[in-house]
C-alpha cells in the first residue's frame, strides 16, 4: 500500500467515527453474566423499582455485599441502566455532559458520548444530569437537565437524532433542571416537557407561577426520527417519570405533572383525566413516580397534600381515599412506593430528620408500621426483600413483611484503605438489580455489589 492510499484510509476512518463518540474498541473476552434481567430505564423492567430476579443473599457478611468493581462518577443524580451486558451512566464532567458505555460485569469502559452543557441549578444542587437512560432495542435515549433530548445506537454511541426541548417548546427553567425520565411505547417517545409561549421563555427564574402552558405539557416522539406525533396538556414538567400500564384492554399512561395526575392514551394522547393535586407554595415539585395496581393508582408527594388512591376508568377517575390536611399516610419526595400484596413501602418525610420508612395498607391508607432514624431512603424490591439505601449511604436488607420493620442486615461500604465511607451523601438514587449484580450509588461513586448466593 503507498504511503498516499494509506493516508485516504486513514481519512475515511475518521470520517466514520461517530462525532462526540470514542469508537468501540475491538471486541473482548467478556465476563459471563449471571441467570437474570436487564434494567434498561429508570425503576427497571417494570417500571416499579421491583426485580423478578430470586436467589438473594440471606444475611449479608459483617462487611456486607461483596464489592465487585467501582468508579467514581461525575455530577448527577441518576442511576445507569443495564442492557445487553452493557451499563450506561449518564453524568456531567465539567462543562460537558456524558453518556459512558462500559462492562455490567467488570466496569471496563467501551465508549463514550458527550455534549456540551450549560446548565445551572437554581438552588445550588449539582449541575449534572438528573434522568436515567433509556434502551429501546438497538438505540438509548438521554434527557439532559437542560433540556437536550438524544437518542444513540447503543453499539457505538453515535447520534441517531437529537432535539433542543427547551428552545422548541419555550421551557421556562424548572428549580432543578429537567428531571423526569421519558419511556417507550409502541413507536413512541413519552416526555414530560412543559412547554409554554415563546414570551414566556425568559420568565424570572423559578417564577414559575408566571408560566402557563401551551399544549406541550407532555409530547410524543417518533423514537426513530424525533418528530413529533402530538402534544397534550397545558402542564408544566415535574420530577415523576411516565408511567405505562394495560388495565384491561386498554393502554395507559400516567403521569403526574406539576399540577396533577394526567391519564391519557399513550397510543393517540387522548386525555382521559386531570386531578389536581399539588402542595400550593410555589417551590413544591411533585416528584414521585405513580404506583399502578389493578385499576389504581397512587400518588403521593412530601410538601402538603400527602397521598391520594384513585380508581381510573376511560374518562375519567373516582378517589377511593386521598390524606386529610392534618393526618398523612405517606408522604414521598424523591422516591418511588413500592406495592407487595396489598401494602405500600416507601419513604415519607421532606426532610431527613422526619423522615420514616412506612407500611400503608393500599386499600385504606392506614399506617401499618414506620420506622423513624433512616433519614430518607430508596428501595429496590428483589425476593422477597427489600435493599434499603439511606441518603448517607447505609445500606440495609429488610424481609418484607407487612406487621413490623424486619432487618436482616445492614452494612455501610467503606474504602479498606483509608477507612472512608464509599457512598457520600447524597446518595438519593434507588438501588438496581441486574443478572445477579446490585448497583447502588452516592454523590460521587458508582459500586457494583454481589447481591446473590453462588448457586442459583
Amino acid at each position: 500500500m503507498t504511503q498516499h492510499s494509506s493516508v485516504l484510509w486513514l481519512f475515511i476512518l475518521l470520517a466514520l467515527t461517530p462525532v462526540g463518540a470514542q469508537a468501540a474498541p475491538p471486541d473482548r473476552p467478556s465476563v459471563k453474566a449471571a441467570a437474570g434481567s436487564d434494567w434498561p430505564g429508570f425503576l427497571g423492567p417494570h417500571s416499579n423499582s421491583k426485580s423478578d430476579e430470586v436467589g438473594v443473599l440471606g444475611k449479608w457478611p459483617a462487611t456486607g455485599p461483596r464489592i465487585v468493581w467501582q468508579r467514581p462518577l461525575g455530577a448527577s443524580y441518576g442511576m445507569p441502566i443495564v442492557v445487553q451486558g452493557k451499563l450506561l451512566m449518564f453524568d456531567r464532567h465539567q462543562d460537558r455532559a456524558r453518556l459512558t458505555c462500559m462492562s455490567a460485569t467488570t466496569g471496563e469502559e467501551f465508549w463514550k458520548f458527550e455534549y456540551p452543557t450549560m446548565y445551572e441549578d437554581l438552588l445550588g444542587y449539582n449541575n449534572g444530569p438528573r434522568c436515567s437512560p433509556v434502551a429501546d432495542g438497538d438505540r438509548v435515549y438521554i434527557f439532559g437537565a437542560e433540556g437536550m433530548l438524544h437518542c444513540l445506537r447503543i453499539a457505538d454511541g453515535a447520534v441517531v437524532w437529537k432535539l433542543d426541548t427547551a428552545e422548541k417548546f419555550h421551557v421556562a427553567q424548572n428549580f432543578f433542571g429537567v428531571g423526569s425520565t421519558p419511556v417507550v411505547e409502541g413507536n413512541l417517545l413519552i416526555a414530560q416537557i412543559g412547554g409554554s409561549p415563546p414570551q414566556q421563555r425568559d420568565s424570572p427564574p423559578g417564577r414559575l407561577d408566571l408560566v402557563k402552558g401551551n399544549k406541550s405539557g407532555i409530547v410524543a416522539f417518533d423514537k426513530l426520527t424525533g418528530e413529533v406525533k402530538y402534544s397534550i396538556t397545558d402542564e408544566l414538567a415535574s420530577y415523576s417519570s411516565p408511567v405505562l400500564a394495560t388495565l384491561g384492554a386498554r393502554r395507559w399512561c400516567f403521569v403526574f405533572a406539576r399540577g396533577g395526575l394526567v391519564g391519557f392514551d399513550p397510543r393517540t394522547g387522548k386525555v382521559d383525566f386531570h386531578f389536581p393535586w399539588r402542595a400550593k407554595m410555589l417551590e413544591s415539585v411533585n416528584a414521585s413516580n405513580p404506583v399502578v395496581v389493578g385499576d389504581q393508582v397512587f400518588i403521593s408527594e412530601t410538601y402538603g397534600p400527602g397521598s391520594a388512591l384513585l380508581r381510573v376508568r376511560p374518562g375519567g377517575y373516582e378517589v377511593v381515599w386521598k390524606d386529610s390536611p392534618r393526618e398523612q399516610a405517606m408522604q414521598t419526595h424523591w422516591n418511588t412506593a413500592i406495592h407487595v400484596d396489598g401494602f405500600l413501602y416507601g419513604a415519607s418525610g421532606r426532610h431527613t430528620g422526619n423522615a420514616e420508612l412506612r407500611c400503608v395498607e393500599l386499600a385504606t391508607g392506614k399506617v401499618a408500621w414506620s420506622e423513624p432514624d433512616l433519614s430518607r431512603a430508596s428501595l429496590l424490591y428483589v425476593d422477597r426483600h427489600f435493599v434499603c439505601l439511606t441518603e448517607y449511604g447505609e445500606l440495609l436488607l429488610l424481609r418484607v413483611n407487612p406487621k413490623k420493620f424486619d432487618l436482616v442486615s445492614r452494612s455501610k461500604p467503606v474504602d479498606p484503605a483509608t477507612g472512608r465511607p464509599l457512598l457520600q451523601y447524597p446518595a438519593w438514587a434507588a438501588p438496581i438489580l441486574s443478572h445477579g449484580l446490585l448497583y447502588v450509588r452516592g454523590d460521587d461513586r458508582l459500586l457494583c455489589l454481589e447481591a446473590f448466593t453462588a448457586a442459583r
